[in-house]
């Protein structure tokens, strides 16, 4: 098993807050795609989708490149005080036949380049058969930041 974690991108944030990329975690630009356990995934190295998208899933029903993103939330005290909470709809991709998927990728479609945002590990091996493939982001949304 390659992927061992969940995790936010440092390069894109760390652009992100010196304004060399204007990333805008509420727009409706954000992706999420699928990648196999082939994939090693770099949180201080992996910068841009090309870094991960050699290792995405494929199959029926499921769109090279995933998925946009909708509802993106940000909420200032959530999940709990002095968090700031990111949050969106949930993925799915009905009437899908999708194998070895490992882990979901978030990145900005519409800045250059598509920077990686985070990545959450599925922790085993999730699939389909001409069914619905749906990721459930967690109570704390896609990611949350202590201020």
């Amino acid at each position: 098993m390659a992927i061992t974690a969940s995790g936010l991108f440092g390069i894109t944030l760390k652009a992100s807050l010196n304004n060399t990329i204007a990333l805008d975690l509420e727009a409706e630009d954000m992706k999420v795609a699928m990648i196999t356990d082939s994939a090693s995934p770099d949180f201080d190295a992996w910068d841009y989708w090309a870094d991960a998208s050699a290792n995405e899933v494929s199959g029926t029903g499921y769109t090279a490149g995933g998925m946009a993103l909708s509802t993106t939330t940000l909420t200032v005290g959530a999940p709990a005080a002095g968090q700031l909470k990111w949050d969106a709809a949930d993925a799915a991709w009905t009437t899908s036949t999708i194998t070895n998927a490992m882990a979901s990728v978030v990145y900005a479609d519409a800045i250059a380049s598509d920077p990686l945002v985070c990545l959450h590990d599925f922790v085993t091996a999730a699939s389909t058969t001409a069914g619905t493939f749906t990721i459930v982001w967690a109570s704390n949304g896609l990611a949350y930041f202590d201020y």
